[in-house]
């Protein structure tokens, strides 16, 4: 049953969250509850929505094999 909850913020933060909910479609009340959803409780594990970039690059290391060595070399090289 949901409850009310009354949270005493910054009016700028405010206004920023509110905007922030708008831009995904949600009521604030919604992102607050999404966030509090996302906690994480002692010994959970809670899988995070990942954003399309994120989900892109999933696996793409996968089989790799680099040596400390070899990712030393290559930050030297980079850095140079």
């Amino acid at each position: 049953m949901p409850t009310k909850l009354t949270l005493r913020l910054d009016e700028r933060l405010i206004r920023r969250a509110k905007a922030y909910a708008r831009r995904r479609g949600k009521s604030l009340s919604q992102i607050v509850t999404d966030f509090f959803v996302g906690l994480d409780e002692p010994g959970e594990e809670k899988a995070l929505p990942r954003s399309p970039a994120v989900r892109s690059l999933t696996g793409a290391l996968a089989g790799g094999q680099v040596s400390e060595e070899e990712y030393h070399a290559y930050l030297e090289r980079k850095h140079r």
